[in-house]
């Protein structure tokens, strides 16, 4: 009997563990990417379904890319390949924006790079000093 409770147990568990492993396809990373930047820029429904284009092709290279990785078949090229991608979706993403779209593009750029999460606002507690921003959001806003 335990012999049987300890099967189902593991059997159990691996069937949990390998769906939290799952990795997120294409389309998932694509649609996630394009509905921020829909809530974000306001996009037309044109201009988002050429956002969704771009950024689909970039995920599933992204994704090739990352099988490559785990097989160990990944080169150093590769690494370039997708900052490359990744610079070739933005330009390209940018040639359908209106001028005020753009900056607010790079805003998200600026923060996805620095790795500042938008929807996480950190309060300041009283007392306590406000964060110095650096970078070129610093250098533009002159407040250090």
């Amino acid at each position: 009997m335990k012999k049987l409770i300890v099967m189902m147990m593991l059997v159990i568990g691996t069937f949990f563990s390998s769906r939290a492993q799952k990795t997120p396809t294409a389309e998932e990373l694509a649609k996630k990417n394009v509905d921020e930047l829909e809530k974000r820029l306001t996009l037309s429904p044109t201009q988002k379904s050429i956002a969704y284009n771009y950024v689909f092709n970039m995920y599933k290279e992204q994704l090739l890319l990352f099988k490559k990785q785990q097989a160990g078949t990944y080169k150093d090229e590769d690494e370039t390949k997708i900052y490359k991608l990744q610079n070739e979706t933005n330009a390209n993403i940018k040639a359908v924006l209106k001028p005020e779209q753009i900056i607010e593009f790079n805003k998200l750029i600026e923060e996805r790079l620095s790795g500042v999460d938008p929807t996480k606002k950190k309060k300041k507690k009283k007392g306590e000093e406000e964060e110095k921003v650096v970078g070129i959001e610093g250098l533009k806003s002159g407040n250090n």
